[in-house]
């Protein structure tokens, strides 16, 4: 789904990484802290309100979740091996469960020192006997995300403290695997046992969890509310909010009110441009402007009408105004795209789309020769996001300035991902507006599931020829110069057009500390809620 801001790690980089963290620096994006330090009344209460605008369908299981809002429940309920670090906008991988780790030189086998003292929320202690089920219950689960634990051929428990995972094929990007907001998470094994039933625990874990982070579930209602507490023996710091309250408001006025009113106690989600404006211009708010890999893209429809030819489909592309898009939806919060991968994924230069400028005339040109009957254009969009639907308006009015007869239509999110391969993109709109965001901070976590005839957000099938074998090739060998020979050809196909890189905005009450450090640049719509906490600075 939907990563940015650094290059995959050099081989030589990856072997002999025993200090326990590795990272790859790159020209950071600053956070917005705000209006001025605050220093009215604080709230000393230990409930901390937020809410979920779309539901997350069931409490986040880490085999089968794949989308967005409810990653702020699968984070703080789960512990991984290695996790990137909160508060920068670069890829740093430092230790989570695991303390050190090594990286042969041929990208196959990955060794860890784990940390001691460690408790499930079962109360079950960690060793290096929960590796091993925990990967195999991903991969039999067989989710969206299960081809990152499928990549693993053996786990060996060599200690309690020691565990060495050995890969199907040399893989650069198996710690970026690890550290994904939707990779791998360590479960109890004694909970895997005991309630494993017919489906590998996925009925459990609809009402509970299994895992070590700094909150356990203890409520969740589908559709009406989820609830954290924290628990009493993790191993870090404790919280200082011992209940996180989630309720699920699908209006997004409703939710704006209830936030003005007190209370909820921040919005990390779906706002839209006006509602940002009049927030930052509110004193009795903070805004939050946090770099993250989302980006909001234009998939080009290969199978429909004219869009046949590549050509056209690029000439599509170049009708699109993407500054106008910025200025009237992302402004202050979102900058034009300049290449197909989201911002900072392959080196500069890379995968550039330099050669898509703005240039009407030449769809102008192709809608002209064309037949009345032809002329029939869909621009679609997903009806759960307010600055998708803008974006579908915006275009519409282009391509009907261009000659065309064009229609927008909202989609539900399960009926987008339903045209995904190996589905048929039958019924599909001539192009889709869509935001997304790679899996993890790596370049193949976005171009595998975007590109790949394959992938899973290929929505509308579009081929990018030699793309399966350049990414399996560059992964192998962390060559970066074949991720952008992929995104090359993608935008000479005209299949997708990378339009705008955005941040995450948050609106949080002026008193909620902690928003920065605690941010991910990998994982959107999502805080690591144990650093946060009230205070006037």
């Amino acid at each position: 789904m939907a990563v940015a801001l650094g290059l995959v790690l050099t081989a030589a980089g990856l072997a002999g990484c025993s200090s326990g963290g590795t990272s790859t620096s790159s020209p950071t994006t600053s956070a917005s802290t705000g209006p001025a330090a605050y220093s009215g009344p604080v709230p000393t209460r230990h409930t901390l309100n937020l809410s979920f605008l779309q539901d997350p369908g069931q409490p986040p299981d880490p085999a089968v979740y794949y989308a967005g809002q409810g990653l702020i429940l699968q984070d703080n309920m789960y512990d991984g091996l290695v996790q990137y670090q909160p508060g920068t906008a670069d890829r740093v991988i430092e230790p989570d469960l695991a303390t050190s780790w090594t990286v042969s030189a041929d990208l196959k086998t990955y060794t860890f020192t784990l940390r001691q003292g460690v408790l499930f929320h079962d109360g079950t202690p960690f060793t290096s006997a929960a590796v091993a089920p925990s990967i195999a219950r991903d991969a039999a689960v067989n989710g969206g995300p299960a081809y990152m634990a499928q990549a693993v051929a053996s786990v060996t428990a060599s200690t309690p403290s020691t565990v060495v995972i050995t890969l199907s094929a040399p893989n650069s990007a198996f710690l970026d695997y690890l550290a994904a907001a939707y990779g791998p998470r360590i479960y109890s094994p004694t909970g895997l046992a005991a309630h494993a039933g017919t489906d590998h625990d996925q009925t459990y874990l609809l009402t509970h969890d299994l895992g070590s982070g700094p909150y356990m579930l203890t409520k969740a209602v589908v559709g009406v509310a989820y609830q954290l507490q924290a628990f009493p023996q993790y191993w870090g710091t404790q919280p200082y909010y011992t209940t996180i309250n989630l309720p699920v408001i699908d209006d997004l006025n409703t939710e704006e009110l209830e936030f003005q009113n007190g209370q909820i106690d921040g919005i990390l989600h779906d706002l839209t441009t006006q509602a940002i404006a009049q927030f930052r211009s509110n004193s009795a708010y903070r805004v939050y402007e946090l770099p993250t890999l989302q980006s909001e893209y234009a998939y080009i429809n290969p199978n429909n009408g004219f869009l046949t030819s590549a050509a056209n489909r690029v000439a599509v592309m170049k009708a699109i105004n993407l500054q106008q898009i910025v200025n009237s939806v992302y402004k202050g919060r979102g900058t034009v795209a300049t290449q197909v991968y989201p911002r900072n994924l392959v080196p500069a230069g890379d995968a550039s789309q330099s050669t898509i400028t703005y240039n009407p005339a030449v769809l102008q040109k192709i809608v002209s020769g064309l037949p009345g009957s032809q002329k029939s254009f869909t621009v679609g969009y997903d009806n759960g996001s307010p600055d998708d639907a803008l974006i579908a308006e915006i275009i519409a009015d282009e391509l009907s300035a261009a000659g065309l007869n064009v229609k927008s239509v909202g989609y539900p999110t399960s009926e987008i991902y339903n045209w995904s391969p190996p589905s048929s993109p039958a019924g599909a709109p001539d192009l889709l507006i869509e935001y997304i965001w790679p899996d993890a901070y790596d370049a193949y976590q976005w171009a595998h599931i975007a590109l790949d005839p394959n992938g899973g957000i290929n929505y509308l099938h579009c081929d990018v020829p030699g793309s399966s074998a350049n990414l399996a090739q560059a992964v192998a060998s962390n060559d970066a110069a074949l991720f952008g020979k992929v995104g090359d050809t993608a935008l000479q196909q005209g299949c997708l057009l990378n339009m705008v890189d955005s941040n995450d905005t948050f609106v949080v009450q002026p008193w909620l500390q902690g928003i920065v450090q605690g941010h991910v640049v990998a994982a959107p719509n999502s805080e690591n809620l144990a650093g946060l906490h009230p205070g006037t600075s």
